[in-house]
């Protein structure tokens, strides 16, 4: 049988069960209708919505899914962890993609169950972004989707193309651009330094105050105060500063930490937080006292990585930035 969406404007459109495919979970009607307007605009078909309640028991009996949405803002808090986990369990078990839209309170809880590269996290998002989240999810799932025909869907792809042009800023960013096949490790996201000459090596530990690396976060800043602070958003290395110090004060860092240390909307950051975990750079950590927690730290090869280039830099007699 043919799934049933509804796309902006309130019309019925029929599509063939070639279309991927969400299970939208919401409480209040507010969430829900943003939730089906953003998937009709990326093409995709909503099944449901359903309510906390009935996820936090279970909803593995919905077969032929691609992804699950879940709106978090109006989850209770008693229900929310369980709808998590279950929402995880189930992507795993299926390859789904999960989209989450969470609030600022809610970034720790999330990301100690749906942090990795089947899972997109949304703070305060925009429609574009919503929608973004859910063409990534679709995409990465292999999901094929075809041509529809009849007046509606026709407006409907007219729409989404408008859409995805207002998006398309945010998707370049996810674009990764490499020198050649072997230039990157993408299992560590390290560069492979290679037989390249690096100069003398020193058979010392390379000394490296967390006091120096504040200061150059401190400075990095500052900018803002100067400049726009858009010009210079540089998140994935204003994270990996923030853990390096991180790492040489012996201090662990909560996701929702490092968000505000990326200086960008918490989307944003935890995008690119996704991305770095994929890479190999960052690992989470589980907090023994509360599951609802999650840390992120360095992985050993970034840390390698991050002393390796304070090293070339002091060789180079040049300052870190």
């Amino acid at each position: 049988m043919a799934d049933l969406s509804i796309v902006p404007g309130g019309e019925l459109v029929t599509y063939g069960e070639t279309l991927p495919i969400a299970l939208v979970i919401a409480d209040s009607a507010h969430h829900r209708a943003e939730a089906v307007d953003a998937l009709a605009l990326a093409g995709c078909a909503a099944r449901g919505p359903i309510g906390f309640d009935e996820a936090a028991r279970d909803f593995s009996r919905y077969d032929g899914l691609d992804l699950v949405v879940i709106e978090a803002a109006s989850a209770p808090e008693a229900l929310l962890e369980r709808v998590f986990a279950r929402a995880e369990t189930l992507a795993r078990e299926r390859q789904l993609g999960i989209v989450a839209t969470i609030l600022p309170e809610q970034i720790d809880g999330a990301a100690a169950q749906l942090l990795g590269s089947h899972a997109q996290l949304l703070c305060d998002p925009t429609k574009a972004e919503r929608v973004g989240a859910i063409a990534m999810s679709t995409m990465r799932g292999g999901r094929a989707v075809r041509e529809v025909s009849g007046e509606a869907a026709v407006a409907q792809l007219r729409r989404l193309n408008e859409e995805m042009a207002r998006i398309a800023e945010t998707l370049v960013r996810l674009t990764r651009e490499t020198d050649g096949p072997s230039a990157i490790d993408h299992r560590t996201g390290v560069r492979d330094s290679g037989n390249a000459y690096r100069g003398p090596e020193t058979a010392a530990p390379i000394e490296i105050a967390a006091s120096e690396i504040r200061g150059v976060i401190r400075a990095r800043r500052l900018r803002s105060q100067f400049f726009e602070a858009d010009l210079f958003a540089d998140p994935a290395w204003d994270m990996l500063l923030d853990l390096f110090a991180s790492d040489l004060e012996r201090r662990r860092v909560s996701v929702s930490s490092l968000c505000i240390a990326a200086a960008v909307p918490p989307t944003t950051a935890l995008r690119w937080i996704g991305t770095l975990h994929e890479a190999g750079l960052f690992e989470r950590q589980a907090d023994p006292a509360d599951r609802r927690r999650a840390y992120i730290a360095l992985t050993a090869k970034a840390i390698e990585g991050m002393r390796a280039y304070v090293g070339a830099i002091r060789r180079a007699g040049l300052s870190l930035v």
